[in-house]
């Protein structure tokens, strides 16, 4: 017996280490082959300790100018003065707290510049590892949550092949972060909630835990306070529930209420769990003057500003069914080949329908296990929690956070951890030896187990093929045919090669670093790849009048020697500007650049 219980726990652990392996090399895979976007350079120069503030504006300036502060000179001497350094760009000219900044500082400087420059798969590794920590992390979370081997191993498996976990985790960006966090948080608050229905004191030990991951967690996305949102929800609600169950012997309602607020709003581990939200109220409240300080705030989130014209009204709907399919599911959608585009779409379609009706028999049959029902019912509750209130933001806040898939970290772990939990009895194979009848009854009794079996044993099959479609999903992401990045620098430059055999000259109205980041992008392609084209960069500072962005570049046209090409990116100018005129050729469109070619006579 103890000898089947150690090889059980020994498989365990080897599948433990076999999910987190799986998600890591994913995640670690093709890691340099997207060229980097503006949020992924404001991570670059701010976890340097540099700043955009370097880059001249309203004059041409070279390649090397434009990637200055791309230049690893202060990894050379990590110090607490860097650090400083660090804290204080970040919290001055972005809008994000800076604590997965100053990891990403820390951690570069273990590895050698390319040519000078910040080290791509350093900056990208890092989000990718805690990537795969994440899958430990669900692990974790979920065997805490329902205490089966087979949710945890599920959840594991579905956020080692999650499409969005591995688009997210291959960002230079801090959302990988805060999945630890949300996780590990939603850890120790399913704790929380078993020790609420046992009736027993929360120890210290993990009050002081959760505070410190709580103040973690502010400390690297304020998006992180939705999720403890969400938490409080929950918890205000089983509060709720508790008062509905209390003492029904208790004559009036008034009385009802007194006794319930002396004898149950402290009794265990109300108490500790009120002092957890106290010390996280706190940790929260640090960044709050900070936040409303950063001038940046306005300008850098306005394209979450919701649209409330025409399908401005439907889209944060779909934009979410989107970010909870991507979740487990995306095949090749974003292929250049259209064939493969539509049969990608019908073959995501009809597997969404079929996994739809899976999930929703397997949630049913959970929630008649006593043991799992509340904590079916407690993810479900964070996950829908979480998605009103950002439909609140969206709809009656004129915040339209659907809009940006990456902040669907909020609710990432706990939807995965439903998706498991859902799909537990679909895999379970009830056993045949429970049946003891004898004589006729027997016979009916086998027919129906083996018949259950079968069935089960079918369901076992669907789930490897969700398990294989994550896996095939992955593949996508990490190829470039899901999440493509939102920039395509190396799209464009490979038409500038064909189009000008001339110097250029690359134009930019600028208003803030994503401006900057945008010409950056154009910059490294052409350094990366040596191309042979003789280039040259102008940010013309816009002050809100276009025209004094327009007078900049005409001014540095007629100093510039001709012949010239100009390329004009995301640039409102004239057909004609200071002896340049705008080709009439049709040319292919571009994520992220708007563009026009002029020639300079």
């Amino acid at each position: 017996m103890y000898k089947n219980q150690n090889s059980a726990s020994d498989f365990s652990v080897r599948l433990f280490w076999l999910w987190i392996s799986i998600g890591t090399c994913l995640r670690l895979t093709n890691l340099t082959a997207k060229p980097p976007w503006i949020d992924e350079f404001a991570t670059f120069v701010f976890s340097l300790g540099n700043t955009f503030q370097t880059v001249p504006l309203d004059k041409a300036i070279t390649i090397d100018t434009l990637l200055q502060p791309l230049q690893t000179n202060a990894l050379a001497s990590v110090s607490l003065a860097s650090i400083n350094q660090v804290i204080h760009n970040i919290t001055t000219q972005d809008t994000h707290p800076p604590l997965y900044f100053v990891l990403a500082h820390l951690w570069m400087s273990l590895f050698k510049s390319d040519d000078g420059l910040l080290n791509l798969w350093a900056a990208r590794s890092l989000p990718a590892v805690l990537g795969g920590l994440s899958v430990g992390a669900i692990y974790i979370l979920s065997r805490v949550a329902f205490r089966s081997n087979i949710i945890s191993n599920l959840a594991a498996a579905l956020m080692a092949v999650s499409p969005y976990g591995i688009f997210i985790s291959q960002e230079a960006r801090h959302y990988s972060l805060a999945i630890l966090w949300v996780t590990l948080s939603l850890t120790c608050f399913v704790f929380a909630v078993r020790r609420i229905e046992e009736n027993k004191s929360l120890p210290i030990w993990l009050a002081a835990c959760w505070v410190v991951i709580n103040a973690c967690g502010f400390a690297t996305h304020y998006f992180f306070s939705l999720t403890l949102a969400a938490e409080a929800i929950i918890l205000v609600c089983i509060k709720w529930y508790e008062f509905y169950l209390f003492d029904n012997k208790v004559k009036t309602k008034q009385s009802k209420i007194i006794t319930f607020l002396i004898y149950k709003t402290f009794s265990p581990p109300w108490g500790k769990i009120y002092a957890v939200a106290i010390g996280t109220l706190t940790s929260g409240l640090i960044w709050l003057p900070i936040f409303l300080q950063n001038k940046n705030t306005g300008s850098l989130t306005a394209w979450i500003q919701g649209d409330r014209s025409g399908m401005g009204w439907i889209n944060p709907i779909f934009q979410s069914l989107a970010a909870w399919i991507t979740m487990i599911v995306l095949l090749p959608v974003e292929s250049p080949n259209l064939v493969i585009v539509i049969l990608s779409g019908l073959v995501m379609l009809i597997f969404f329908i079929c996994a739809l009706r899976i999930l929703l028999s397997g949630y049913n049959s959970l929630l008649k296990d006593t043991k799992s029902s509340l904590m079916l019912r407690v993810f479900f509750g964070l996950f829908f929690s979480a998605n009103a209130i950002f439909f609140i933001f969206t709809y009656f806040l004129n915040i339209d956070l659907t809009r940006g898939a990456r902040y669907a970290f909020v609710y990432f772990p706990a939807f995965i951890v439903f998706i498991a939990a859902s799909l537990k009895t679909t895999w379970e194979i009830p056993s045949l030896s429970s049946s003891n009848s004898v004589g006729k009854e027997i016979n009916p009794q086998i027919n129906k187990a083996v018949a259950k079996s079968e069935s089960q044993l079918a369901g076992k099959k669907a789930i490897l093929i969700i398990l294989i479609m994550g896996l095939l999903s992955g593949v996508t992401v990490v190829s470039n045919l899901g999440y493509q990045k939102y920039y395509r620098p190396d799209l464009l430059m490979s038409i500038m090669e064909k189009q000008s055999q001339v110097p250029v000259l690359i134009a930019s109205p600028q208003f803030n670093l994503v401006q900057i980041g945008e010409m950056m992008g154009i910059a490294r392609e052409l350094k990366v790849k040596k191309s042979p084209l003789q280039s040259s960069f102008l940010l013309a500072h816009e002050d809100g009048n276009p025209q004094s962005a327009i007078k900049s570049l005409s001014n540095v046209l007629e100093n510039s020697a001709k012949p010239l090409d100009l390329w004009a990116i995301n640039f409102a100018i004239p057909d004609k500007i200071s002896n340049c005129v705008v080709d009439g050729k049709q040319l292919p469109a571009i994520n992220g650049y708007g563009y026009k070619l002029y020639h300079c006579q």
